[in-house]
């Protein structure tokens, strides 16, 4: 009877999650402060100090489940349609059946196995660590994504030295809190009011971890994995021919800070494991704002920006002429910080683009993530993808921005004490001999040729935002989607294959999905703004948005509970790589490789403290889009290669399908 209870309460559980699951990836996350309300000395010490700690979920998080074969075949279907043509969907249609009862059995019961002997982890971690580590693609624009702060509204706290003083401290603070284990874990709250206080945390803190995530539950909380916050700190990939590696060095206690294409280092954490003093900080960062070297003539941050097996082949050059020590501290060193000398206040083009790829002097792209502070105060975190999504990237971006916010460790006046401390600031010397000069020349040219390829630029739509769109009934995001599905049919007359990122982390090592936006509503009503057919009243457009919307939240609710079929099918492709099969015809259908040639790559993180984001196109016939709703307001990011697409046009085409879409909306 008791087994027959228990088994009862994990199945209402279970329906609980799944119901949810939508609003977990389509809403903001809220999280309460664990912060003590009355200050004491070691309150610069740490930026939380959680009940719960940090890694209490992880032993009961549940499994990313593999779907079953039936139901990935039949969305990637789903997905195919409104791409293809009668006579090319029917073709496609019996790769499908065939996999279905022939080889795809074989694969799915073989990831089966090892997934169950690999319980530790999630059946696409390891792939997907590969997918990245083994492209041997440069990281700026391919892969590397920006999401940028918003300016202060008192100018005097945009000074840089200011600002990257503030920003190091919050950052120290964030990254000892992690290190200690009272960060608090990630949660989703269904209900804050109920579940974001002091008795769940008091409640759950108490629990064993092999059952917290069920306790959270039972408040209709949603606790979020954690693993990847492993990587965030004093974290650098490390190119390596054919497949790069992830280094990780927790010990370490300094930042690396870069100005003029000079490297620089100094402690942010003292040996006795307290942190440094703001004004330390401080005076370090104005001795080498005020280092009058010049610009590197040498600079070694250029070889971040190329193709992984020439980096690879330069790096063993490096260490072979006796560059390791200084290579170690840059690797080991907890994060990046980019000291640019431009000042962009009148120029946000060459702001977005600074903070996106830069000239690749000033930059080294393979840390976890370099925070980027131009002259005028402007500041930006540029991250690499391969160790982590943007969930725990916005967290720290968040709570970071937040602590400044609260406390300005440094203020304006407080330049004036920097005189009474000496800076212990160590600079790191390259020895470069004609080889790596040649080199340099040569990636510096390579470089340039890239990023002046790229056309970049951005949307502020302000005549509605979510609020407009949850009082009409549908969901923001598909919204969004749908207005991005409709630029490109005006700029194209046509639909191409779309891709969305959805977070996976509700389950242990979960990584992403992919939600596919062009869908047969999409399609419809598409065909029918962009060739403006008088034939549909209002009342009908309004009804087929809907249906639009209903769609999407049917897609990310699949994706975010770990029924999307992209993953699925990576993992099974893979998997007839591992039993050396011969191929599959659906993974050789044209149709296949078109699915995957994402000609619209979108991803959104929306946060108030964010300006906008975005990244660069995966193909190079593609659009990147990152994008943001706020309550009356949709900003983005638009890039793409100037030979192929117009990010111009496209951000037109997308200001005009967005008006469309409004009028029908506000229609009587």
């Amino acid at each position: 009877m008791v087994f027959i209870f228990l088994r009862r309460i994990l199945h209402s559980i279970r329906t609980m999650i799944q119901e949810s699951f939508t609003l977990l990836f389509l809403l903001p996350q809220t999280r309460g402060s664990t912060e003590e309300k009355h200050k004491t000395d070691n309150d610069y010490e740490f930026i939380q100090r959680s009940k719960i700690r940090t890694m209490h979920f992880q032993a009961s998080l549940p499994r990313l489940p593999i779907p079953k074969l039936e139901d990935t075949c039949r969305r990637y279907l789903n997905a195919q349609k409104p791409l293809l043509s009668e006579e090319e969907f029917t073709k496609t249609k019996s790769f499908v059946n065939q996999f279905l009862e022939n080889e795809g059995l074989i694969f799915q019961n073989e990831l089966i196995k090892k997934d169950k002997k690999n319980r530790h982890t999630s059946y696409i971690s390891e792939y997907w660590f590969d997918m990245y580590l083994r492209d041997r693609r440069p990281l700026p624009i391919n892969y590397n994504p920006i999401i940028i702060y918003t300016q202060e509204s008192d100018e005097r706290y945009n000074d840089q030295l200011v600002k990257a003083t503030n920003f190091i401290v919050s950052s120290a603070r964030f990254m000892k809190s992690l290190r200690a284990g009272i960060l608090e874990p990630e949660v989703f709250h269904l209900n804050p009011k109920k579940s974001n206080t002091e008795l769940f945390r008091t409640i759950i803190s108490m629990l064993p971890s092999w059952i917290s995530c069920y306790g959270a539950y039972a408040f209709k909380a949603f606790p979020l994995d954690m693993s990847q916050y492993e990587n965030l700190f004093n974290s650098t990939r490390i190119p390596e021919f054919g497949k790069d590696r992830i280094f990780l060095e927790k010990s370490a206690r300094h930042i690396l800070v870069m100005r003029g294409g000079n490297f620089y280092c100094f402690d942010v954490i003292n040996p006795d494991g307290t942190l440094v003093s703001p004004v330390e900080i401080a005076a370090n960062l104005n001795f080498i704002l005020g280092d009058n070297k010049g610009s590197s003539k040498n600079p070694i941050g250029i070889f971040t920006t190329s193709e992984r097996d020439q980096w690879a082949k330069a790096r063993a050059h490096l260490l072979k002429i006796g560059n390791n020590d200084v290579l170690q501290k840059i690797d080991s060193a907890a994060f990046a910080l980019i000291l640019d000398d431009e000042d962009f206040s009148q120029e946000f083009m060459n702001l977005l683009r600074n903070f996106l790829h830069g000239d690749g002097k000033n930059r080294w792209f393979d840390k976890s993530f370099s925070l980027i502070i131009t002259k005028d105060g402007s500041a930006a975190v540029n991250f690499e993808h391969s160790w982590g999504d943007g969930i725990a990237i916005l967290r720290y971006f968040q709570d970071v921005k937040t602590d400044i916010s609260k406390h300005w460790w440094f203020q304006p006046e407080d330049k004036l004490l920097i005189s009474k401390i000496k800076p212990d600031v160590e600079s790191l010397e390259f020895t470069v001999d004609e080889k790596v000069k040649d080199m340099i020349e040569f990636e510096v040219k390579k470089y340039k040729e890239l990023t002046d390829s790229l056309s970049v630029d951005y949307i502020k739509y302000d005549e509605f935002g979510k609020e407009l769109i949850k009082q009409f009934g549908a969901s923001p995001d598909a919204i969004i989607q749908l207005a991005i599905q409709l630029a490109f049919y005006k700029q194209e007359g046509r639909t191409a294959a779309s891709y969305e990122s959805c977070s996976t982390a509700a389950f242990k090592h979960g990584r992403t999905d992919t939600v596919r936006p062009c869908t047969e509503q999409t399609k419809k009503v598409c065909s029918i703004l962009a060739e403006k057919s008088s034939e549909v009243s209002n009342a009908e457009l309004k009804k087929m948005i809907v249906d639009c919307s209903k769609a999407h939240t049917e897609l990310v609710k699949n994706a975010a509970m770990g029924q999307g079929f992209d993953r699925h099918l990576f993992a099974l492709k893979k998997m007839q790589e591992e039993l050396g099969s011969s191929k599959s015809p659906l993974f050789e259908d044209p149709a296949f490789s078109s699915l995957n040639y994402n000609i619209l790559c979108t991803s959104t993180l929306s946060t108030p403290a964010m300006l906008g984001g975005g990244f660069g196109p995966v193909v190079p016939e593609g659009f990147g889009i990152g994008y943001m709703m706020l309550n009356k307001e949709i900003r983005g990011l638009i890039t793409s290669y100037s030979e192929h697409k117009n990010a111009k046009e496209f951000v037109k085409n997308l200001t005009a399908a967005l008006e469309d879409i409004r009028k029908v909306v506000i229609s009587p």
